[in-house]
């Protein structure tokens, strides 16, 4: 999707549970890293604070992204800036967004998720592309049934990531 000429990525499921538990799910750092595939949330969610999202690394966690919020408005909408820091070739890249869309409906929540701003030729849109489907479907299998996904989901969200930033090297 090209939204105002910068290609863009739209994802949306509906999950079992209420506003209040998905949004704590996108914002508690603890449940992150369990459907998040080991990275953890760090911010306060106060508008123009620093969001981190820390990884396991040899020798202890290290920064995968960062990013800046733009918006909270618990529990409906949260959006932030998005920057990889765990790759070199990627660093460059200027900041992306994130903005997660939370509307009830009955007794589900549907979720929209909305990453876009990104430059044309983005190295990093691939990635999201298949990174973003299985990190939501963790966090709604978590949510539903109280386990996310296996590991075997997150190697192939991994994969599919490394193949995404061998590519990008490739350019």
């Amino acid at each position: 999707m090209v939204k105002h000429g910068k290609p863009s990525f739209v994802y949306s499921t509906y999950v079992a549970t209420t506003p209040e538990k998905l949004w704590h799910a996108l914002t508690d750092g603890t449940l992150t890293r369990q459907y998040w595939f080991g990275r953890r949330a760090e911010s306060d969610w106060k508008v123009g604070s620093t969001v981190t999202f820390w990884y396991h690394a040899e020798g202890g966690e290290a920064v995968s992204d960062r990013g800046i919020v733009l918006e909270s408005h618990p529990p409906r909408r949260l959006s932030y800036t998005w920057h990889v820091e765990f790759a070199d070739e990627l660093r460059d890249e200027h900041p992306s967004r994130v903005t997660f869309e939370l509307e009830p409906s009955g007794n589900e929540v549907k979720l929209a998720l909305i990453h876009d701003d990104f430059e044309p030729g983005s190295k990093i849109l691939e990635s999201v592309r298949s990174g973003w489907p299985a990190i939501l479907a963790s966090l709604k299998a978590m949510l539903e049934t109280g386990s996310p996904l296996a590991s075997t989901s997150a190697e192939a969200a991994a994969a599919a990531h490394a193949k995404a930033i061998g590519q990008a090297k490739k350019r």
